[in-house]
């Protein structure tokens, strides 16, 4: 079982991901065979519970893509649930500080033996299915291996602590969030605005001096383009929902403005 982190390693060109933000296990299934490298659930806000990302995992485990899960905040029960339920690739929200990095990485691990690093993850995992009910022999010893935590660089002091929040260990990737910092630094609903394209692209500048992958949620052709010019290892282009809210509109599009023509005469 491959992580993000593991993705990442082998990439040969910027990896591109699709979102799904439905919560729908069809949608899933339908994103993870679009040929896309990434599929990221958004826990954060979508409608989806944990017992409602199951499906959704199983729904994407038959395809050849890298399934990420956006829990809904930086807390160490979600966390442990997440992970329980069989997901391996974490994307943390709103991660601000090197600590709040920390706490991330603190709530995805087993605690180590004596003197090895630091870990609060619960350790139920023989009861669940990230370790397959106990079928994955040794997973307590090995579950690093199977875990990935990137974390979010989504407000102003974020990007102002990215090269800190990239050095910690554990922190496999930097993601950055145009829409909250935006919003963060005064220009909310307007990522586009010069200053916020600025400070995108120094954090991708600040996070790769560090030695760290970082991406970007990058909707726009032109902003996906730019980014990965600027060094991104993986950007991020659309939405279960964006594609059918866009696809459906364009679909009647041209039928409703020849019957508009038509009833002008």
């Amino acid at each position: 079982m491959s992580t993000f982190r593991d993705a990442l390693a082998a990439a040969e060109a910027p990896l591109v991901g699709l979102w799904n933000a439905s919560g729908s296990p069809v949608a899933a299934e339908i994103l993870a065979g679009s040929g896309a490298d990434l599929l990221l659930i958004d826990g954060e806000h979508g409608p989806i519970t944990v017992s409602e990302l199951l499906p959704m995992l199983q729904a994407a485990a038959a395809y050849p893509v890298t399934t990420l899960v956006r829990v809904p905040w930086n807390d160490p029960v979600i966390i442990k649930q997440v992970l329980d339920v069989g997901a391996q690739s974490l994307v943390v929200p709103m991660v601000s500080t090197a600590d709040e990095a920390r706490a991330a990485v603190r709530a995805a691990r087993y605690p180590g033996s004596a003197g090895e690093r630091e870990g609060g993850r619960g350790i139920g995992s023989a009861l669940a299915r990230s370790s397959r009910w106990g079928r994955i022999a040794g997973y307590v010893g090995e579950a690093d291996r199977h875990v990935s935590v990137t974390v979010q660089i989504e407000t102003a002091d974020a990007a102002a602590n990215a090269a800190e929040i990239a050095a910690v260990d554990g922190v496999d990737a930097i993601f950055i969030g145009p829409a909250d910092l935006a919003g963060s630094m005064g220009y909310p609903g307007d990522p586009s605005a010069q200053a916020v394209v600025d400070a995108v692209d120094a954090t991708i500048a600040a996070v790769r001096a560090a030695g760290k992958p970082v991406g970007v949620n990058a909707f726009a052709p032109a902003d996906a383009d730019r980014c990965i010019e600027r060094g991104a290892a993986f950007v991020f282009v659309s939405a279960d929902v964006t594609l059918m809210a866009r696809g459906s509109e364009a679909a009647v599009a041209r039928l409703k403005e020849q019957r508009r023509q038509t009833d002008a005469y």
